[in-house]
């Protein structure tokens, strides 16, 4: 008997040491993975589905792995790998607290820097605790010494007006403000156009022409015209001419590229030229005489392209219209409307019919419309948000969409046959390996795409959207099925642009807010008036990978910030509705939780640990988690409904429960 208790004893420290092993394996592979926020200890007991009796063993294990160095914690309790790379940047914005001992420590607002900074009283610049501050870096301390760092500019207390978005741009090394060069050399530029700007211009002054933009739109660059020539429609596509005033080398144009884009935040937007230029001479603002480069394509009654014309123009907008204007005369037949603009009408009509033409026709060879919903966040005078939902996007809104693509792709197939250095907007074919995993998750729902090898035609997404449209998977399998395709960018080759199905494509429309456009505006001009010469041509060679190269990144930067900063206002809108019930639908499944999207486009995780009464796995082949006691299962797609449990404003983050 004593023998075998003796073997028993053996053998149940055996199998808890083993367990205390893999426990502590599963700790530090948590923690190495790119997706992990430094957690405390009790959250990562329920994290990992530790049982109140197995409390004192994970303590040990983090004990242990602290005492040998191979993860730490930080000054608010969160653990995390001590080999966790250096920041990127030097500059680090976060949040001040002032110590008893007159010295304090800023918290970083990435989460991935789980380390505090130290800051000695003297580098604190008089900083107070909840100051949002920018840190340089002096130091990047040890596995026993903290990072240290002094302040280099406050951006003011935490619950000041603005200042959590100002904490993003500066997270982001976004620029706010323009050089003193740079402002003085926009300074410069003339208020109007004159005639010696107008000399050897194409005269478009006297034709029906209008702007259409959203309400707040303050940088007009696209100017739209159309009528109708016998049986045939004629499209004119007429975008401000900035390179006239953004001469390259300038401090403008350096200026410009090394911004990239406007970036467009939820409470402000950050221009790439100064506003003189972009609210000013170079917006077509109504009835203003203003410089352009119009694109003129005239289309048959099937939507073909007969002939084109790209031409240096002068122009006159009659009205500066708006979204919800034309689409309240096109759609709803606004009588009020339409009486105060009866001399356009005619025209919004017409722009109607031939964007329809044109849609059917893209849609025919298989250009993909995510018709994905993007959110319309609307602040209060002090930048709380007080309303979140799907941004409308309405007939009038996809007419000026139809009227942009058709001129990007005119103007990159025109360039493209006289064989010239230029700036493409490419769009790569999916990877074979993430529409395998797509066409495994849509089998799921019963739906299908052919796979040709290791293709599959945009014409067989394009399908895939029809049939799950108004069906509750409706966004996610939208959202899974962009996320399997490459991200689009620019490029002095001409691939090709697969979400639109067609050979050539480029960024035409918008020199205002983008490079490229700006860029290639220049390159049109100069092959215009025959001065594209070998000398010409051998320096854009040279330098246009750099021009592509470095807008992609801005551009991806760009959209980065902006997602936090909406990020940041769901969270912040949704603190306000703690304890509220909604109904979503699962758009992501992971070993920690699945997580839900709600209809005013708020997304929010549902914990592994707050889902009661089962243990479960994670399926990653099939996303879904099954529980291991009741098979109840959580996949994606499912529609749930969900109660708001908590915020995480440091995170950015919002947590549900199953209601």
């Amino acid at each position: 008997m004593k023998e075998k208790r003796n073997k028993r004893e053996k053998s149940n420290k055996k199998e808890a040491k083993n367990r205390y092993e893999l426990r502590m394996q599963m700790l530090i592979k948590l923690m190495q993975e790119k997706a992990y926020v430094p957690m405390k200890e009790k959250e990562l007991a329920v994290f990992l589905q530790v049982g109140k009796r197995d409390r004192n063993e994970l303590h040990k294990i983090l004990e242990e792995l602290l005492e040998d160095g191979k993860i730490e914690i930080s000054k608010r309790g969160r653990y995390s790998l001590v080999d966790e790379p250096e920041p990127e940047k030097r500059m680090i914005v976060g949040t001040y607290e002032r110590s008893k001992n007159h010295y304090g420590f800023v918290i970083p607002d990435d989460a991935r820097l789980s380390r505090d900074i130290f800051i000695p009283v003297e580098r604190s610049m008089g900083a107070v605790d909840g100051h949002k501050v920018v840190v340089e870096i002096t130091d990047f301390g040890s596995k026993l010494k903290s990072p240290e760092g002094r302040i280099t500019e406050i951006l003011g207390h935490e619950n000041d007006p603005g200042v959590d978005i100002l904490s993003i741009i500066k997270g982001y090394d976004l620029p706010v403000q323009f050089p003193e060069k740079v402002l003085r050399q926009a300074d410069k530029v003339p208020d109007a156009v004159c005639d010696e700007d107008i000399h050897g211009r194409l005269d478009l002054r006297d034709q029906f022409m209008v702007t259409i933009d959203s309400e707040e739109a303050k940088d007009l660059d696209d100017a739209v015209s159309v009528y109708k020539d016998g049986e045939n429609y004629v499209l004119g596509v007429h975008i401000a001419d900035v390179s006239h005033y953004v001469r390259e080398h300038s401090a403008l144009d350096k200026e410009a590229l090394k911004r990239g884009t406007s970036v467009y935040l939820v409470d402000r937007v950050l221009p790439m030229l100064p506003p003189r230029l972009s609210n000013g001479i170079c917006s077509l603002n109504e009835k203003a005489d203003r410089l352009s480069l119009s694109c003129i394509m005239t289309f048959d009654r099937s939507g073909k392209l007969l002939e084109h014309e790209i031409a240096e123009s002068v122009i006159r907008t009659d009205r500066r219209m708006t979204y919800t204007a034309v689409n309240a005369i096109i759609e709803d037949n606004d009588k009020e409307l339409t009486q105060e603009y009866r001399e356009l009408v005619p025209m919004f009509f017409l722009m109607k019919e031939l964007a329809g033409i044109l849609r059917r026709r893209r849609k025919k060879r298989g250009a993909i419309d995510f018709d994905l919903p993007e959110t319309k966040i609307t602040l209060d005078d002090k930048g709380r948000p007080v309303d979140v939902g799907p941004y409308d996007r309405n007939e009038a809104t996809r007419i000026i969409e139809d009227f942009m693509l058709a001129a990007n792709e005119t103007v990159a197939e025109h360039f493209r046959h006289k064989d010239i250095p230029f700036v493409y907007r490419v769009h790569e074919d999916p990877d074979p390996e993430k529409i395998r995993k797509l066409e495994l998750l849509i089998r799921r729902f019963g739906y299908g795409i052919k796979v040709k090898g290791d293709e599959v035609h945009p014409k067989e997404l394009q399908k895939l959207l029809e049939k799950i449209k108004d069906t509750p998977q409706e966004a996610m399998i939208s959202s899974v099925t962009l996320r399997s395709m490459q991200r689009a960018k620019y490029s002095t080759e001409c691939l090709g642009h697969y979400g639109l199905a067609c050979k050539y494509y480029c960024h035409f429309t918008s020199p205002i807010r983008r490079y490229p456009d700006l860029q290639i505006h220049r390159i049109i001009k100069e092959s215009l008036h025959g001065r594209l010469k070998d000398e010409r041509i051998s320096h854009y060679r040279k330098m246009l990978d750099e021009v592509a190269s470095r807008s992609s990144s801005r551009e991806r930067l760009a959209d980065e910030a902006e997602r936090e900063t909406y990020k940041l206002k769901k969270a912040e809108y949704m603190q306000e509705h703690i304890g509220e019930e909604f109904d979503g639908v699962i758009t992501g499944v992971t070993n920690w939780g699945i997580y839900v999207g709600l209809a005013n486009t708020v997304e929010g995780l549902v914990h592994i640990s707050k889902i009661e009464g089962d243990y479960f796995d994670y399926n990653e082949d099939d996303h879904e988690l099954v529980g291991e006691n009741t098979h109840r299962r959580y996949t994606l797609g499912q529609q749930v409904r969900v109660r708001v449990s908590d915020v995480d404003m440091a995170l950015r983050a919002v947590d549900f429960v199953l209601a």
